[in-house]
């Protein structure tokens, strides 16, 4: 698409392609891959293996990981030619305040300069930045970092009998000018996650994601004067470390009761993330909190579940009129921003790839990989006949598959007899849905893909 100059007060992203193309005028190319299918490949290139692992790591065999993405194929966009949409509006409206996309930055803890760096991207694209409890950064750094940039506070809800820490760390995000609250509910434990068991990698236990603990003196005094024994976080840092790891992922689970809790500590909107079902979503809103995220923490949370976009259409079919309804787990690309938005979502959070970006080539690859979604999404909402977000609907899209019979086209990447590459297991499937004999035309691989329907197949033997 042209360039457009823009005759509105809406960003223009998608003129982040012309830079492009005038910096290459100059000898200059992108610092990294525009490809999406290709920031989990340059990271790895760079990463330790440990960090690596722990980025892009799944629960058990993947497979909840692999759903996420095989969830997206499903559904494909129906374009609309001679429209007038020149320009677009991206625009959204959340929880009262005005946002000119539906992007934000998910909560991922990485490193004390990498998170800073981060939350300056996210603000240098006006995209919000959701700070997760597990960051090497205190709230009060990130909020100079972010400086007049929207940001949202991710919670790892400390177990009752650490209530007092919970409280603490709430005052501080909202003192730090936090206005919104995302309370993760799948993380009470760690899960079964190979790659940093093979590594033996807790980033915990090496200080790695505890900052708001070390640095919270309710915890540092509940610290001393108990398991450190006299001892200050100093004198014992392993352990302190250790002992903040066992605080926020206790192995106790809250319930739906503890909800009550935080609505008396935090006076903002209440996001709960990790909703997969209908049911705990209409317990979301008995338990009268603002907003839900579709969320199954990416497959890095529990193996073998359903893809979270399988059930966005249901659960906004439920509670979509009564509360805010985000999502999150295998947004890559602009297409599958609209996607999630036609099927109901209002907004999205993305995770990995940014992180991608900024392990590259830190805090300028974070923003480039914010831009490059921010631009494919402004592009293509125009490319196939919209002009606002208002206008995604399901009538927006075609569902490709109606049984639950699949076959596999064509895998990319196959290593080590694994259908998983370093993207995730990226995987083509013929859009027919079924063989003309009525028979997978490769019925050894129709176990990979049952997480497009999770209806049963008559060829399982």
């Amino acid at each position: 698409m042209p360039h457009h100059e823009s005759h509105s007060s809406h960003p223009n992203y998608g003129s982040y392609q012309q830079k492009i193309y005038l910096d290459g005028l100059k000898g200059n190319r992108p610092i990294l891959t525009t490809d999406p299918h290709k920031w989990e490949e340059v990271a790895r290139e760079v990463l330790p293996a440990s960090s690596y692992g722990y980025i892009a790591g799944a629960a058990g065999a993947g497979d909840t990981m692999d759903a996420n993405r095989v969830a997206f194929r499903k559904w494909s966009i129906i374009p609309r030619m001679l429209q007038d949409n020149t320009i677009r509006d991206l625009s959204v409206e959340l929880f009262g305040s005005k946002y000119p996309s539906p992007v934000l930055v998910a909560p991922v803890g990485v490193n004390k300069i990498g998170e800073c760096a981060v939350a300056r991207a996210a603000a240098n694209c006006s995209v919000p930045y959701i700070m997760s409890t597990a960051s090497s950064t205190r709230p009060e750094e990130i909020a100079e970092a972010s400086g007049s940039g929207s940001r949202w506070f991710q919670l790892y809800w400390p177990p009752n009998k650490d209530n007092e820490i919970t409280v603490s760390m709430l005052s501080r995000a909202k003192i730090a000018g936090f206005t919104t609250l995302v309370v993760t509910l799948d993380l009470w434990a760690l899960s079964w996650r190979p790659k940093d068991l093979d590594n033996a990698y807790v980033p915990f236990y090496l200080g790695i994601g505890d900052a708001i603990g070390l640095s919270d003196p309710v915890f540092q005094k509940k610290w001393k004067d108990g398991q450190g024994k006299g001892k200050s976080i100093q004198d014992d840092f392993q352990n302190a470390c250790m002992g903040w790891e066992k605080t926020v992922f206790s192995g106790h689970s809250h319930t739906w009761e503890d909800i009550k809790f935080l609505k008396e500590h935090w006076d903002g909107p209440i996001v709960l993330k990790g909703i997969q079902s209908v049911e705990d979503a209409e317990l979301a809103v008995k338990a009268g909190v603002q907003g839900i995220v579709v969320s199954n923490h990416g497959g890095r949370q529990y193996d073998g579940a359903v893809g979270s976009l399988s059930m966005l259409p249901s659960i906004v079919d439920a509670v979509g009129d009564k509360l805010t309804v985000l999502f999150d787990s295998g947004i890559r690309t602009g297409a599958d921003i609209m996607k999630a938005l036609a099927l109901g979502a209002k907004a999205v959070l993305v995770g990995r790839p940014i992180f991608y970006g900024l392990a590259v080539s830190g805090e300028a690859g974070a923003e480039h990989v914010l831009r490059c979604i921010l631009a494919d999404l402004d592009m293509n909402m125009g490319l196939v006949g919209l002009k606002s977000l208002k206008q995604l609907s399901r009538r927006t899209l075609t569902e490709l598959f109606g049984s639950g019979c699949v076959f596999v086209k064509k895998v990319v990447g196959i290593k080590n007899n694994s259908f998983r590459n370093n993207d995730s297991s990226r995987v083509i499937v013929d859009e027919c849905g079924e063989a003309p004999d009525n028979r997978p035309k490769y019925p050894s691989d129709i176990h990979l893909l049952r997480a497009i329907t999770q209806k049963p197949s008559p060829y399982d033997t």
